[in-house]
């Protein structure tokens, strides 16, 4: 190259080896994060070829961490987060206890310090914020109740965790210098870090409210998307630096409450929206840079050891997780969700372990071991998470998931509750039709339901959503989604469920067009066309003589 680029060969080479990993992955019916892993080992340190810069990619990593937070802040509340209080709270700090009471006694059963061996319980006790979302999204649980739950259990970790990296210094020095300060730098240190928090949730919900949704509100009404795309980004990464900058709290946990305060205001589905693209690249960006730090020389220089700890992490921080929930009263399934969603560690374990290491309380395997076990249990997470959640599926749904009741009335889908659906609805409803709706936005649904329809939350690419639907029991599948390709897919599982079901779709270009009726749409209505035939009508022109 004739110039130096390391961060264009970063990015550039992560995403072209994810984007065929994650294919080969998804085309052998495993999840693509194992396909994003496989592409990080791939151009790490410890394999040959093209290496990428390891501290680039981590800090990519960190967009995607902020932009996925914020996005499920937009939809959150605080009365969302305060009404699993309860159970979160206590419900983290006992796991995070048991976690690095399991992890400890490893540590002194390897023969390393009491200090180290509590950082590494510790680093094995926080699950990946990425991991944890991504799994949740996949099963469109974020705004369940488990849901809730889960990222309530997250942020309390979060927390957690930001007050380790604070102590861990001060603790460090006091057992180098046992002279020193004692146990008033450990108060200092615990205040200072309240101090700071209490100051940021107070600002977030006293200033925040206020300036954040009056910019946006403001920007909207200059017109331009444009700007207001810049504006959600730069509120979600410029509150998420500032909370990491002024306040030493986590970038997630910062972006998460400016998702949270914009997600009260009616532009949160549009902020979601802009954002969503950039999210998905660097969450992808995110596992690659995981993948990187993965050495598969300790699997074979410590077996035994790797194991345990996978152990931990898999099993015991899972069976503590459910039986913690389960002691509050929640039902098999809520606790069995909340378990595999934890059964896994990231980000944090990472900075912990690299932190430990610079202050020398944690040895250099001890690292590899937090890293290894990092690779591998984000590897199996998805396998574990659809394992421990289909032992739970004798319970009966949430009201989200569960199907409509059967009518004897005539039946009709409609997949998409937009600007289309929202006014073909009524339409076929005062036509006599009874109209399912299929949406997986919560709040979208839940303005449907009010609005007296029908409904099921999923997407409509999965042949156990439509089902859900009783798509064998409609006459006619309307597909108002503006995704013209996305629409395909959904028309494909449809027809081969329902060979004598007539469909209708919306596209907006001849291809979406011709793309829909190979995969079995009967009819297609091409919204620009339709428009610019309305309008020569309106100004005089013969209607339809253009009409296909």
């Amino acid at each position: 190259m004739p110039h130096s680029t390391p961060l264009i060969g970063t990015i550039v080479v992560g995403l072209v080896l994810a984007f065929f990993a994650g294919a080969i992955a998804h085309r052998l019916r495993i999840s693509p994060i194992a396909g994003y892993l496989v592409a990080g080992v791939c151009v790490g340190p410890f394999t040959p070829g093209f290496v990428a810069d390891a501290g680039l990619a981590a800090e990519l990593a960190e967009i995607g961490v902020i932009l996925l937070m914020f996005g499920v802040g937009l939809h959150f509340s605080l009365r969302d987060l305060l009404a699993v209080r309860r159970v979160a709270i206590p419900g983290a700090i006992a796991q995070i206890g048991v976690a690095t009471a399991l992890g400890a006694g490893l540590g002194i059963a390897l023969g390393w310090s009491v200090i180290a061996s509590i950082v590494f319980g510790l680093a094995l006790s926080v699950a990946s914020t990425v991991v944890l979302l991504r799994a949740l999204q996949a099963r469109n649980l974020i705004e369940s109740e488990r849901g809730r739950i889960a990222i309530g259990w997250l942020i309390v970790e979060d927390l957690a965790m930001v007050l380790a990296l604070v102590l861990l210094p001060a603790i460090v020095a006091i057992q180098n210098n046992p002279d020193g300060a004692g146990g008033s730098e450990i108060l200092r240190s615990m205040g200072a870090v309240a101090l700071k928090v209490t100051g940021f949730f107070a600002l977030m919900l006293i200033v925040g409210r206020r300036v954040i949704p009056a910019a946006l509100h403001w920007v909207v009404h200059t017109g331009s998307r444009e700007l207001f795309r810049l504006a959600v980004l730069a509120i979600a990464l410029g509150v998420a630096f500032g909370a990491a900058f002024v306040f030493d709290v986590s970038f997630a946990l910062g972006a998460f409450f400016a998702g949270m305060i914009l997600g009260e205001t009616q532009l949160s589905r549009r902020a979601a929206e802009e954002t969503l693209p950039l999210r998905d690249a660097f969450a992808v960006l995110f596992f690659v840079s995981v993948g990187m730090l993965f050495d598969p020389a300790v699997v074979v220089e410590q077996p035994g050891p790797l194991i345990a700890t996978l152990a931990i992490i898999l099993v015991g921080k899972s069976v503590a997780a459910w039986a913690i929930v389960r002691a509050f009263g929640h039902d098999n399934r809520t606790a069995l969700t909340i378990a595999a969603s934890l059964a896994q560690i990231g980000e944090f374990s990472f900075i912990l372990a690299g932190l430990g290491s610079n202050l020398g309380a944690l040895p250099g395997e001890a690292r590899d071991l937090i890293l290894a076990s990092a690779i591998l249990s984000i590897l199996l997470n998805p396998l574990i998470f659809a394992l421990i959640v289909k032992a739970g599926r004798s319970a009966a749904p949430e009201a989200d998931e569960a199907a409509p009741p059967p009518s004897t009335a005539r039946h009709i889908v409609l997949v998409g509750f937009g600007r289309v659906g929202r006014i073909l609805a009524p339409q076929m409803k005062d036509a006599g039709y009874r109209v399912v709706i299929v949406e997986d936005q919560a709040d979208v649904l839940r303005d449907a339901r009010e609005a007296g329809f029908d409904g099921v939350r999923g997407d409509a690419t999965d042949a156990a959503v439509l089902a859900r639907a009783d798509l064998s029991g409609a006459s006619t599948l309307l597909v108002a989604i503006p995704e013209g390709y996305e629409a395909g897919v959904i028309a494909n599982r449809a027809r081969a469920a329902s060979p004598a079901l007539r469909i209708i779709a919306r596209a907006h270009s001849d291809e979406q067009v011709v793309n829909l009726e190979k995969n079995g749409a009967d009819h297609v209505v091409m919204g620009e066309r339709e428009i610019a035939l309305r309008m020569a009508e309106l100004a005089g022109g013969k209607a339809g003589v253009s009409r296909p």
